[in-house]
């Protein structure tokens, strides 16, 4: 067995300028970033995590709990995670902490990967699938007036590189919300799955309002149709409009999660791997969300870090229900410009007439090129 005594742990802040900037319903992005975690042992096995939050505000975070890792065994997981936690449970419940904490997380699972010479997804007791189908993330808004032409292109090349399942970003007004889903469905056609996510734009009477003037429509969720915060307002939507409600990106460690289980605010809980407390967590949430019957499909948004840790955990999320047929949770692949998760793995997680195929090799099962890490480095 080798020494996996943590020697280093180091924070990489990378971002890129976009060529065309975009927007979803809070905020425009003019460059896209990451923050990787590079974790080291003594005997040199190297494991890489990543981060949901803003890039040069989650590595500070990271800097600070690296004393607290180095000389620690890296095969201790769970005692690290809780030392971690509880060492800033006063200050960091929630938000960037966790987050800087699921990337010390990711890490330590791909360095136990190759210390063992096994995939993550045998780590967590070997997969129920091994290869996924992917829903496209994007049509997100641009600086432009002619949104439904550039939509239905963006949908065009989607559909042409074999995606089943698109997601319509809304959250721009309720009547011009209304009014570019349904133009949107007619665009596609009936037997494209659809999606819509409007990044907690609406409170819910409006969020209510649009679920019922689109319930026609066939589609899959509605994904954050209210701030995080509100639960007693996702319950409201949930009973009084028809379209499953989905949510939980932006909800952290199993705490926050154990509140939306028990009331069932959601119909399909999103925990995403960079932001509720890394592998570890996501599985506790898994499971706890499972014993009461509620969907789990994790929100993906970042490289191929991310994408890889969440790929490893859909391989072993159960069918929720189990039977002869079906459901198996989804793969949300982010489609939108993002230079540095396109440049950064030597060899790209791709899809395939709209599927993905779960990493095989030891640990998370991707090389880091590290030239992109300076090409990128911020």
């Amino acid at each position: 067995m080798p020494n996996t005594n943590i020697r280093s742990v180091t924070p990489h802040v990378l971002m890129a300028d976009l060529a065309e900037p975009f927007a979803y319903s809070q905020a425009w992005y003019r460059r896209r970033g990451a923050m990787l975690v590079e974790v080291t042992t003594e005997d040199g096995i190297t494991g890489w995590g990543e981060a949901f939050g803003p890039p040069e505000l989650t590595a500070p975070v990271v800097a600070w709990l690296a004393p607290l890792v180095i000389g620690q065994d890296a095969m201790a997981r769970e005692a690290i995670w809780q030392a971690l936690y509880n060492r800033l449970r006063d200050h960091g419940q929630r938000g960037l902490v966790v987050e800087a904490i699921s990337a010390i997380d990711i890490a330590l699972w791909d360095i136990a990967g190759h210390a063992l010479g096994l995939p993550v997804h045998r780590l967590l007791g070997g997969p129920l699938r091994m290869e996924v189908e992917a829903y496209a993330t994007g049509f997100y808004r641009r600086d432009r007036d002619d949104h439904l032409a550039y939509l239905t292109e963006e949908a065009a090349q989607r559909r042409a590189e074999g995606f089943r399942i698109l997601k319509l970003k809304t959250g721009w007004g309720l009547q011009e919300d209304i009014a570019l889903t349904k133009a949107f469905r007619a665009a596609i056609g009936p037997d494209c799955g659809l999606l819509v996510d409007c990044n907690h734009a609406y409170d819910a009477p409006a969020a209510i309002a649009y679920g019922r003037a689109v319930a026609d429509l066939d589609i899959g969720w509605f994904e954050e149709p209210v701030p995080p915060e509100d639960i007693a307002g996702y319950l409201e939507v949930k009973a009084r409009q028809p379209i499953p409600v989905a949510g939980g990106e932006a909800v952290f460690a199993r705490w926050g999660f154990a509140e939306m289980i028990a009331r069932r605010s959601v119909d399909i809980l999103q925990p995403d791997v960079a932001a509720c407390g890394g592998i570890s967590e996501l599985k506790k949430i898994a499971d706890m969300a499972s014993a009461f019957g509620m969907r789990v499909n994790p929100h993906v948004w970042g490289t191929g870090v991310t994408l890889a840790a969440s790929l490893h955990l859909l391989a072993v999320l159960p069918d929720n229900p189990p039977g002869l047929f079906p459901r198996p949770p989804l793969l949300e692949l982010d489609r939108s410009p993002h230079p540095v998760r396109d440049s950064l793995l030597e060899v790209p997680i791709e899809a395939k007439a709209g599927r993905v195929r779960v990493p095989d090799g030891p640990g998370l099962g991707i090389r880091v090129d590290r030239a992109a890490l300076t090409r990128f480095a911020a």
